[in-house]
């Protein structure tokens, strides 16, 4: 932030990442994390990945997931990102398995986020099951571990969630 979001003040000092404190009105501003939850779907046929249609990771491969709403939890958040992305619901077999912090960066907006990554899995899931929302997924794909590249993943936080849940799984140990 340039501008203190209170009387617009440009003599403004930012500490931390974090907190924005005004030199002319005295306000004290806390940039706090945001949360964002995705799912590690696991399938016969591999791990499913959508690929993002839209910045940041336009192109990229990630797991379905997003930003969490205002008065919902994470695991009302997977499931209704999940339900919006790739119209599957994980239902109440989902499971929190690990976070990893994240840094978004949206329309010169840099985003700290704490990403919650949940499991579940899924064995028969295929395709035609889904419904995907093209308006912010290209297509998804089912990705058998040992064909999965890091380096086309989105983000850092799900490359490690990757890693970790895979190393766990006994699926594929990544060195």
């Amino acid at each position: 932030m340039k501008y203190c979001p209170e009387c617009g003040s440009a003599n403004v000092k930012f500490e931390n990442d974090q907190k924005l404190s005004c030199m002319n009105c005295g306000l004290v501003y806390f940039q706090n994390v945001a949360a964002a939850t995705a799912c590690i779907i696991s399938t016969e046929q591999g791990i499913l990945f959508v690929e993002r249609k839209k910045e940041p990771g336009k192109g990229k491969l990630g797991m379905p997931g997003g930003f969490i709403n205002p008065r919902e939890s994470a695991v009302q958040g997977v499931r209704r990102e999940c339900r919006e992305e790739i119209g599957f619901d994980p239902g109440a077999d989902v499971e929190f398995f690990a976070s990893f912090p994240n840094v978004y960066p949206y329309k010169n907006i840099v985003y700290h986020t704490c990403d919650l990554y949940f499991t579940v899995s899924a064995p028969t899931l295929k395709l035609s099951d889904l419904k995907i929302d093209s308006k912010e997924t290209v297509s998804v794909h089912f990705i058998k571990p040992k064909n999965i590249i890091l380096e086309d993943i989105a983000f850092y936080s799900a490359r490690e969630a990757l890693k970790a849940f895979l190393e766990k799984s006994s699926l594929w140990n990544i060195k």
